[in-house]
């Protein structure tokens, strides 16, 4: 296929021509990895800066957008890509092929850094897609990579979500870009300029709240090294069409939720330990609300069919193929139960048949099409059938279908349990709030009677 790019992507490329060090902070849909690939040919065939490329990516996008992608073009076919995946020895046979540019999933970082401990870091240029997934500054595989960044000459990092959680994110991200000399070269200095603490126990600090200005400093202070595009602003998207479907228990149903409801949330005693366990309880929460909750044992114990029934209503009276998020395995397992033809997103087959029209029920988690894929080939409705507290998880996993190259309008069904946590959850990803804070006052919120 030939690439006629539009004004905003060639942009985006001649940022990463001209920055050595790039943060490509642009929301899903805008072309994140042909701008990436277009930038990466001129750099080895035309200007002559770059030998070998690193791509860091999720797992899925790894096994698939990459080099979808670069098949999919014509001005691209000629690069060289060796996938970096599989056992040990089949990433190393990788590792030696003669190729322009390596992939490799963000989970092999560590290994791959141990691979070159004693020799040469052999890649000049690194691209990290998604950037946002090493925010975590005590994460290994965030540890692996600050080591080596020394030795690279050119880094690029593509991320539409650079700081979902908040402020603090931002730091590690930014970190590998420069190796701290926007934001400082520790997390430590960086809070003491840029926050204060908020809720803690004792001298643990759970929450650090950003100082007046801080955002407009931060982002003045990074501005120089990245680029935001909105694809509100450069992208005709579909038309999207959000729908919360109630799903109502029965009267003993919801004795028996609230009943449990009351047993978890009694595991926030005080002020001093909800930040400790406001997560554990919600989870509990919302897995009763689907239907099932893991005892303490480990065992599912299902309580109500309310939106296995809802789902297969909609699944009934709906003639084009539905992908369905679902939140836990026995939410998993129940739904395959009822829809024994039901595909679950496990490699590149499902994709490629999901978008061939193959697949009439695609059942995914969101944390494993959060990035990169592209599904909207195969279908427009979505169905949640439990919600996630994340609002990055929300965003990246219903832009898989609600993107550029959608023809038809995008049709997102939410089922939400009534006199649930799933109110709460839908409320929150609404306003675009699901910070700590939003989960702690949803929770003493259903406390109060």
């Amino acid at each position: 296929m030939k690439y006629i790019p539009h004004d905003y992507q060639s942009r985006a490329k001649d940022f990463i021509l001209e920055h050595p060090k790039a943060g490509m902070l642009l929301e899903m849909g805008l072309g994140k990895t042909v701008i990436t690939l277009t930038a990466i040919d001129v750099l080895i065939n035309e200007l002559f800066e770059v030998d070998r490329v690193l791509v860091i990516a999720p797992k899925r996008v790894a096994e698939d957008t990459w080099t979808r992608e670069h098949a999919k073009w014509d001005h691209l076919r000629h690069l060289r890509v060796s996938k970096v995946l599989g056992s040990p020895e089949q990433r190393r046979r990788a590792l030696a092929a003669d190729a322009d540019i390596y992939v490799i999933g963000r989970d092999n970082v560590v290994w791959l850094v141990e691979q070159y401990l004693k020799q040469g870091w052999p890649f000049d240029m690194v691209v990290i897609d998604e950037l946002s997934s090493f925010k975590n500054p005590q994460a290994k595989r965030f540890r692996a990579l600050r080591k080596v960044m020394p030795k690279v000459s050119r880094v690029v990092g593509l991320t539409g979500t650079p700081s979902a959680n908040g402020l603090m994110d931002l730091w590690a991200e930014i970190y590998l870009l420069d190796r701290g000399e926007r934001l400082g070269p520790t997390l430590g200095a960086y809070r003491e300029k840029y926050f204060r603490p908020g809720a803690r126990n004792g001298f643990v600090v759970f929450k650090w709240e950003p100082l007046r200005g801080s955002r407009e400093k931060i982002e003045a202070a990074i501005s120089d090294i990245c680029i935001s595009m909105s694809a509100e602003d450069y992208l005709k998207l579909p038309k999207r069409i959000d729908n919360v479907i109630p799903v109502k228990l029965t009267a003993s149903e919801m004795q028996q939720y609230k009943t449990m409801e009351a047993e978890q949330l009694l595991h926030i005693d005080d002020e001093d330990v909800v930040a400790l366990n406001a997560a554990a309880v919600m989870t509990k929460l919302l897995q009763i609300a689907n239907g099932s909750v893991y005892s303490a044992e480990g065992n599912v114990v299902r309580l109500h069919r309310a939106k296995l029934e809802a789902l297969l209503e909609i699944i009934d009276t709906t003639d084009s193929p539905v992908l369905v998020f679902y939140s836990y395995k026995h939410d998993l397992a129940a739904i395959k139960e009822a829809i024994p033809e039901a595909r679950t997103l496990d490699g590149p087959r499902d994709i490629a048949d999901w978008n061939a029209g193959k697949v009439q029920v695609l059942l995914a988690h969101p944390a494993s099409v959060g990035y990169g894929l592209n599904l909207q080939e195969g279908g427009h409705v979505i169905v949640w059938y439990g919600l996630t507290w994340s609002l990055e998880l929300y965003q990246q996993a219903n832009a898989r279908l609600y993107r550029q190259g959608q023809e038809k309008p995008v049709i997102i069904h939410h089922l939400i349990a009534e006199g649930t946590a799933d109110e709460q959850v839908m409320r929150a990803l609404q306003d675009k709030d699901t910070s700590q804070a939003a989960l702690l006052a949803a929770l003493k919120e259903r406390r109060t009677p």
